[in-house]
């Protein structure tokens, strides 16, 4: 699955099928947990993300898939779903790559940080195209692999958000 590219339509779908999963949560939450929910959103691409992804391919040469996701979602918000996942908007990305440059990997390209779970913990895909987490609330320590796509980690949320229901 690594050798395949993330497709535009498949995302869009999936933010459908996602969008559709949150409704359904958020609806029986607090009955569910006894607390109202935080914001879970999937926020579209629109004119300004474009722009913010426009300036993060001028600003470092990044991964086709991260493109192709930044050309769909803006950003993704989860605060609810396990303990948290956060899909980072291009322009958050960028002001992480000015701060702390790309994620070294052994046996990797450069890989760029695009979210977060609540834990602190980062997520970055390399020019293979896999995702990679960090084993600790930090830019400099080590990263395990967490996906070997893209694709393969938006199924993973979907499925977390649906086994909440």
């Amino acid at each position: 699955m690594a050798d395949e590219r993330l497709d535009a339509e498949w995302l869009r779908g999936w933010c459908e099928q996602a969008s559709a999963a949150l409704a359904k949560l958020i609806e029986s939450f607090q009955a569910q947990f006894d607390f109202a929910p935080g914001s879970n959103v999937v926020l579209h691409a629109s004119d300004a993300s474009h722009r913010a992804t426009d300036a993060l391919v001028e600003l470092t040469p990044i991964p086709s898939d991260l493109t192709t996701m930044y050309w769909v979602i803006d950003e993704v918000s989860l605060p609810d779903v396990e303990n948290g996942y956060f899909v980072h908007p291009a322009s958050l990305a960028a002001d992480h790559f000015r701060e702390y440059g790309a994620i070294q990997i052994d046996g990797e390209e450069p890989a760029l940080v695009f979210a977060s779970d609540g834990g602190g913990h980062l997520f970055a895909l390399a020019g293979s195209g896999r995702v990679w987490r960090s084993t600790t609330a930090s830019w400099f320590d080590q990263f395990d692999l967490a996906a070997a796509s893209l694709q393969e980690f938006f199924e993973r949320l979907l499925r977390q958000i649906s086994g909440q229901l």
